[in-house]
């Protein structure tokens, strides 16, 4: 049974990861080397969980129990040397990694299990330099953002791990709430990355031609295909609409949709114009004055109000 947890990592997915097994009761050890990032983590966690009690997910008096769970770290030995799981989020950079994995394989427990967030690199590739022992409990375990709120988690058996120890893990995330996908294959993006890459390049390509405004085409998604999305999966979807009319519809349309090999030059030109979204106050829509303080709010809000609606679907 996994009891202890580190993550390794205090940025955008590594605070949410850790603040997700605070909130269900697991003590964590969150590590971090940016001084200013681990003097902001807990105050940018403590905003998230009040956010939640706006929502009424949680409770005020639950605020500073779950904070005190999450104990934060400078030095990588000593956040995971008694842990039964540990989890690295930190930048996508193969070499990092590997080095990383290294040093766990050394300072962990032989019982501990290893895990990377990764979406991008392949586990044989980050598991280069650990011991062959090691290797059969390491995975990917792929949270999407926000990892507190998102309920998917995806997780590699790739044949390197036996089924009693992914099972093990499994159970951890089950009993945090979590949605698991298990992805016997290990490829580029996994599985969600890849489905959410595709619908996103044909949005792209549909306003590059110029077929209709941006807010329309999200309205398109949002009230069409993201609204069946929601509850129901692809395939349930084909069928219910019956398997000869995609079969047909696929006939008519793949031949005249995009089938580009790399991101689209529109959405390069904006990201050489500096217009990166709402980090920059700028992207397809604009996020300045008064208000854009509280598109984040609202994007978070709503995401909320769908993980209770969901739960009606599982």
């Amino acid at each position: 049974m996994i009891k202890k947890i580190a993550v390794l990592g205090a940025g955008t997915m590594g605070h949410g990861i850790a603040e997700a097994f605070a909130m269900h009761g697991y003590e964590v050890n969150l590590y971090e080397t940016d001084e200013e990032v681990l003097k902001t983590v807990k105050e940018t966690i403590k905003d998230e969980l009040s956010l939640l009690v706006e929502e009424e997910i949680i409770k005020e008096n639950d605020i500073p129990i779950i904070l005190d769970r999450i104990a934060l770290y400078t030095d990588l030995k000593e956040a995971a040397a008694d842990r039964d799981y540990v989890i690295e989020a930190v930048p996508e950079i193969l070499e990092l990694k590997q080095e990383i994995f290294e040093l766990l394989d050394r300072h962990c427990p032989e019982n501990t299990i290893l895990a990377s967030n990764t979406s991008s690199l392949r586990l044989d590739d980050m598991m280069q330099k650990v011991s062959p022992e090691r290797k059969k409990r390491m995975l990917v375990n792929h949270w999407y953002n926000p990892a507190h709120i998102m309920p998917i988690a995806e997780l590699s058996f790739f044949g390197n791990m036996p089924e009693d120890i992914y099972k093990t893990v499994e159970s951890l995330y089950h009993s945090i709430g979590k949605q698991t996908v298990k992805v016997l294959k290990d490829v580029p993006g996994l599985v969600a990355n890849r489905i959410q890459q595709g619908v996103a390049r044909e949005v792209f390509s549909l306003i590059e031609m110029g077929v209709a405004a941006p807010a329309d085409i999200d309205k398109a998604l949002k009230f069409g295909p993201a609204f069946r999305y929601a509850t129901t999966g692809q395939l349930e979807i084909a069928d219910f609409g019956g398997l000869d009319i995609w079969c047909t519809v696929g006939d008519n349309l793949l031949g005249v949709m995009d089938n580009s090999q790399s991101a689209n030059n529109l959405l390069r030109q904006k990201v050489a114009e500096g217009k990166l979204g709402l980090k920059t106050g700028e992207g397809f829509y604009s996020y300045k004055g008064p208000a854009a303080g509280m598109v984040t709010k609202r994007y978070l809000k709503k995401l909320i109000h769908q993980l209770k609606a969901s739960k009606y679907y599982i």
